[in-house]
């Protein structure tokens, strides 16, 4: 028997059940109106072919009923099947042929909108789009397998099987998430330079054509051709960017920061130019993950943007010969190497025997020529190589694995000689610089959106100089040693096409030690000091290519353990493209930097490389700290091309001993700033092969040290007016440039005749660089030509000459007081002479 609790329920089901299967009293409707009704007032789309409703009436079901219990009605009522679909879409279809087709709709994977006119293909054979609801519908067949694509999605490929043909599908494309590339000028001084949205300069030595007196893309040699980039020496490893001295810019490899730049003393780039892939210039507005420099950041990466086939190639040149190869190991991993080895050792070219003069004039080595005259003997030996080697490994889909290893050397052996009055004077002097580095970098692409790199690297550099002098009986060694290690984690995040944000942390830690040794008499000094910072970096970029507008700005915290001090360093890149043609850009930047490059003596390491590294105290040697900011607007247009950059940039905490002064300021220790402003202009017009540009700058430089008598007076690498023009014609394979520099002579100090006497000469100085040098000029030419056999073989010949004209530039000029003749003596160094040089190449 029922309880009366029972009884209460079955009752209550039974009226339900017959409420919902019940219908209006009113009329019969057609079937379309009733799910026209349906549509209205729940917010759906139905999806059906006007076949399957078509004469098609019944009473419509009552209007307080649920969208799923009117979807049951009319299900029992017809010969319909009904499938919901999220409450949005629904899809009729037959119940006796729901087995034989297949439905589905495509969506967004981001906001699950629908994908109208979405592609698919069936079977490769059949191609049909889906409707303005992402709705679609074919056949069945034994096999089936979909295309699904649209413009701005990632291609999805699906197999369909048979319990796919009882419910429509539901497919969720991924977007196609590319960061937009960056609008460049092609073409900047030559081709395979551009100017990046962000203000930065990227050479592609691959792509690269021609400049005058380089037939080879040498990085540090082209990114002096850059308005604003000078080196008063001639040497890549005394480039000045804006005033600032070379140390000051950061030099990276791979992520490896590099102590070393130059072989045979700077004549020469120790990054071989035939394995960069982008080289990356920033004068201004770097982003926040470079840190430890006050001036520029030249960033060289040799990993390639896309997988690049098997290659072989051979050169030699007058001054050295190199190797590179490619080889790819599997489809997922490859292995790289360069060596370059100089061929000095076994030949003496009249490219060598210039190189050689320039960089030793004026030293401790020809002095010791200059002053004996007697029977004279001297043996020289010079050798330098670099070498590296990439191993780059793709593990699954998200993850990369890069080695990256260098090594650089430079050896100088001389032995020099002389009989004077029955007695033997010898030196034997060696000159060793040397830079090791490895970097290794994990990667991992999370989503399309989210990618993370982390990369651990180290860098060791050594300057050894040793001296035996036979007849003193004497030994004197120094020495200088820097090993920096660290690691970098940065992530990356995608919001939008248009909107990213980057975050990440450094820890770097830097450690040098300066050792000088000197027997008869004794004497021992050795300094080692170990700096740790940590940084934490922020930054966020808006690239929008339609509106022209492109934003960068970030900051980076660094922390130093040692004095338990916070620095902040703000950047920011801000460029906005008024019309097609121009565009205004302006940049600012906060740095500081740790590490920098003094000279104790001019004469130490024989003169040659006498600068050594050291790190701040925050007492004597500050920690050095700039502000620089810089408008600029460039116009493009009909091959004409016109860009004018206005900047300003002051240093704080530099130090008299690191800017190499050679009158009063040379023994005097004191910390000051230089500030300096100016303006770069460059115009360039292009017609057909042929390509010509002019550019000038201007630069205001000064010092300032409150506690020197003077306190303010020109800065020793102030080039108040620099002049440089070019003309490129490139056809085929045939290049050929011609051009010239210009500059105003840089500053000197001359002696005060007056207050001098010659009886007994003591050198007295006017103010300091009261004066400048004769004005520098120099023409250069350079050729290159490139063929193809019928087996693929290429080969390239190239030819250049430095100084067409032979001019006799000084570069440099100082004043001593001679031992042997007891005046003043007028010490002059001079640019190269006129040089050829002469290269080959064999690529397979």
């Amino acid at each position: 028997m029922l309880l009366p609790k029972q009884f209460h329920f079955l009752f209550f089901t039974f009226f339900l059940v017959l409420n919902l299967f019940s219908q209006d009293k009113g009329k019969l409707m057609p079937f379309k109106k009733i799910i026209h009704d349906i549509e209205q007032q729940h917010q759906v789309t139905f999806n059906y072919t006007e076949d399957l409703i078509t004469e098609l009436q019944l009473y419509p079901p009552k209007k307080e009923l649920s969208l799923d219990h009117k979807l049951q009605y009319l299900a029992n009522k017809t010969n319909l099947s009904f499938e919901n679909i999220g409450n949005q879409f629904i899809n009729i279809y037959k119940k006796d042929t729901d087995a034989q087709t297949i439905c589905g709709y495509v969506f967004s994977g981001i906001d699950k909108k629908p994908i109208e006119n979405a592609n698919i293909f069936l079977n490769n054979k059949t191609q049909f789009t889906t409707d303005s609801n992402g709705f679609f519908k074919f056949e069945k067949e034994d096999k089936n397998i979909l295309l699904i694509s649209h413009v701005g999605f990632i291609t999805k490929r699906i197999t369909v099987g048979k319990s796919d043909s009882k419910n429509c599908l539901q497919v969720f494309l991924d977007p196609e998430i590319t960061e937009l590339q960056e609008v460049k000028a092609n073409a900047i001084l030559a081709s395979g330079i551009s100017k990046s949205a962000d203000g930065s300069f990227e050479i592609k030595p691959k792509k690269f054509g021609i400049l005058p007196g380089l037939i080879e893309p040498d990085a540090l040699q082209t990114m002096q051709q850059i308005p604003g980039v000078n080196s008063l020496d001639e040497s890549v490893s005394s480039i000045n960017v804006r005033g600032g001295t070379h140390d000051q810019n950061l030099f990276l490899w791979n992520g490896i920061r590099m102590f070393q730049t130059g072989h045979f003393f700077g004549l020469i780039s120790v990054f071989n130019p035939n394995l960069a892939h982008t080289i990356s210039i920033y004068k201004n507005g770097s982003p926040a993950f470079f840190g430890e420099s006050v001036s520029s950041v030249v960033a060289i990466s040799s990993t390639p943007e896309t997988a690049e086939k098997n290659a072989l190639s051979a050169g030699i040149n007058m001054i050295n010969a190199d190797i590179y190869a490619k080889y790819n190991v599997s489809k997922k991993s490859y292995i790289e190497i360069s060596a370059r080895k100089s061929i000095t050792d076994y030949v003496e070219t009249p490219t060598y025997k210039e190189y050689f003069d320039k960089i030793f004039q004026n030293t401790t080595i020809t002095d010791f020529a200059k002053n004996q005259n007697i029977d004279y003997q001297s043996d020289r030996k010079f050798s330098f190589y670099d070498a590296t080697l990439k191993y780059a490994q793709q593990i699954g889909l998200k993850d990369q694995l890069v080695l990256d290893l260098i090594t650089i050397k430079d050896n100088l052996e001389v032995f020099q000689s002389a009989t004077i009055y029955g007695m033997n004077k010898s030196e034997n002097n060696v000159l060793r610089q040397q830079n090791y580095g490895g970097n290794l970098l994990w990667k991992r692409n999370w989503n399309r959106f989210n990618t993370t790199k982390i990369n651990v690297y180290n860098s060791s550099y050594e300057l050894l100089a040793n001296q035996i002098t036979t007849n003193a009986n004497q030994i004197v060694i120094q020495e200088n040693t820097v090993n920096n290690n660290g690691i970098n984690l940065e992530n990356n995040h995608s919001i939008t096409d248009k909107l990213s944000f980057n975050n990440g942390y450094q820890f770097n830690e830097i450690g040098i030690t300066n050792l000088e040794q000197v027997s008869n008499p004794d004497f021992y000094r050795k300094i080692k000091d170990v700096l740790r910072t940590h940084a934490f970096i922020v930054e966020g970029k808006y690239n929008d290519t339609l509106s022209r507008i492109y934003f960068r700005t970030g900051a980076r915290i660094n922390y130093i353990e040692k004095f338990k001090k916070y620095i902040l360093e703000p950047r920011i890149q801000f460029s906005y493209g008024i019309n097609k043609s121009l565009n205004l850009e302006v940049l600012g930047e906060l740095k500081s930097q740790n590490s920098q490059q003094i000279i104790d003596l001019q004469k130490d390491y024989f003169g040659i490389e006498k600068r050594r590294w050291i790190i701040s105290n925050n007492s004597t040697i500050p920690i050095q700290r700039s502000k620089q900011i810089s408008l600029n607007l460039f116009y493009k247009k009909n091959d004409w091309l016109l860009d004018i950059e206005n900047f300003y940039k002051k240093v704080n905490g530099i130090t008299t001993s690191s800017q190499g002064f050679q009158n009063q300021l040379e023994f005097v220790r004191t910390t000051g700033n230089y500030e300096v402003w100016g303006t770069e202009m460059l115009i360039q017009k292009k017609m057909n092969q042929f390509l010509t540009w002019l550019s000038y700058t201007y630069n205001h430089n000064s010092y300032h040290f409150s506690d020197y008598e003077y306190p303010r007076f020109p800065n020793n690498f102030q080039l108040m007016h620099t002049v440089s023009w070019a003309g490129i014609y490139e056809k085929n394979n045939f290049k050929i440039a011609l051009g010239t520099k210009w500059s105003s002579g840089r500053p000197k100090t001359s002696p005060d005749l007056s207050q001098i006497d010659l009886s007994d000469p003591v050198l007295v100085y006017n103010k300091p660089n009261n004066t400048n040098l004769h004005i520098f000029s120099q023409v250069n030419i350079s050729s290159t030509y490139k063929w193809e056999t019928a087996n693929g073989i290429q080969y390239k010949l190239g030819i250049s000459i430095l100084n067409i004209l032979n001019r006799k530039n000084e570069i440099g000029e100082y004043y001593r007081v001679s031992t042997l003749s007891n005046s003043i003596e007028e010490v002059e160094t001079f640019s190269l002479q006129r040089t050829p040089n002469v290269s080959f190449r064999v690529s397979l």
